[in-house]
């Protein structure tokens, strides 16, 4: 191999590494003339979190219970006198409505009027007997007074005739309590409504021979309907339960679940001044006037009995108090606050209530302190915080 030949294998060799070398020279200078990218420390954002502000403000307590529709009034339909049934009313059915004086039967009134003319004849027989006593008296006194003796005196009263005389005022007066009594007997022949109200049973059909006091119907009042609402002792302290019948209670808004766009207002009218033994709750009445919707043009679902109902009373009025969603209130009545350096405060506070989607306390929320919404674990105060305003529901 020849000189030549030595040097261009040599230079196939080394001319391409001269070349990677001058390559990476020529980067390495490049990349000293490129200046450093400045250090930032890392940037810490804190947690997020939701927030919104809590304002005072005058809130109205409202008392959440349940209850059942009572009729205010129930009573037997029972007659007074017996006899058998001559008319009956078409109506005189389970659910039949009556106003108040509506006939509803009729028993047969023969015996009844009888009754009274017999009366009238025995009370004209006492008006003749005392009229004819009392001529008597008359005579008597005369004849008395006609005759003349020595320690003559005054006549006893067999002498005039003035016991015999009270005798047939007697007989008069009984004989005319009689006649008023046969009367009254006639009238109760006719069995008419005691009050506006509807037929719950009844055991009557035309026809049928009636016994003084045996069973017509059940029935019960429409005018006004009760609801008997147990509550716990310390929900009465916010409520206003009348002691007379001259104060007003608390308004109550009712609401059947079967119902969702319709609405009844009633008021407290009593307590049953007695604490369950066992569930140790209190009973308030809540009385519903015209339930059955019986005036006006309204001919919507009425408030019938034995419905079931939520009722939402009306209690006192606080001022410069502090509402909070049910959430805000962590274990053992304390809140999360934010405060302006977005550092986070827990604070406890004295519920004033819990109502059913929040809940009530005092005016402890400062300005620019805003409430935390959302739960975190393991919370410490002046944990940084990354507020943001939850949106309004």
């Amino acid at each position: 191999m020849d000189q030549t030949t030595k040097k261009h294998r040599l230079l196939k060799v080394f001319l391409p590494l001269l070349v990677i070398a001058v390559a990476v020279f020529a980067l390495k200078m490049l990349g000293n003339l490129k200046p450093a990218p400045e250090r930032h420390p890392p940037v810490v954002q804190g947690t997020l979190v939701e927030v919104t502000e809590v304002f005072p403000a005058s809130h109205t307590l409202m008392v959440a219970a349940t209850g059942t529709v009572k009729a205010k009034r129930q009573i037997t339909l029972t007659p007074q006198v017996s006899g058998r049934i001559s008319w009956l009313s078409n109506r005189l059915v389970a659910g039949g409505r009556f106003w108040k004086g509506d006939l509803l039967l009729r028993i047969e009134p023969d015996d009844y009027q009888l009754a009274i003319e017999q009366a009238k004849a025995e009370v004209a027989q006492a008006e003749v007997a005392l009229a004819t006593e009392q001529e008597q008296a008359r005579v008597a006194r005369a004849e008395w007074d006609a005759v003349e003796f020595s320690g003559k005196g005054e006549p006893g009263p067999l002498v005039t005739r003035e016991l015999q005389l009270k005798q047939q005022q007697a007989v008069l007066a009984a004989a005319r309590a009689s006649l008023n009594k046969a009367r009254l007997n006639l009238e109760r022949t006719e069995i008419r409504a005691p009050f506006n109200g509807r037929i719950r049973e009844e055991q009557v059909d035309l026809g049928q021979y009636l016994n003084t006091g045996s069973t017509i119907a059940v029935f019960a009042g429409t005018d006004y309907a009760e609801i008997h609402v147990p509550l716990g002792i310390s929900d009465l302290r916010w409520l206003k339960i009348p002691r007379s019948a001259e104060e007003v209670g608390s308004r109550v808004t009712i609401r059947a679940p079967e119902y969702t766009d319709r609405t009844w207002s009633g008021q407290i009218t009593r307590s049953l001044g007695e604490i369950d033994p066992d569930s140790r709750m209190a009973t308030l009445v809540v009385t519903v006037k015209d339930p059955y919707r019986q005036t006006g043009t309204d001919s919507g679902p009425v408030l019938a009995q034995g419905l079931f109902v939520e009722l939402d009373i009306e209690g006192a009025t606080l001022d410069r108090v502090m509402k909070i969603p049910r959430q805000a209130l962590r274990t053992g009545d304390v809140i999360w606050l934010a405060n302006p350096e977005n550092r986070l405060a827990t604070r406890k506070v004295d519920v004033i209530r819990r109502e059913r989607d929040q809940v009530i306390i005092p005016d402890v929320i400062a300005p620019g302190e805003r409430l935390i919404l959302t739960s975190l674990p393991g919370v410490a105060d002046g944990m940084l915080l990354r507020p943001v305003v939850a949106e309004k529901p």
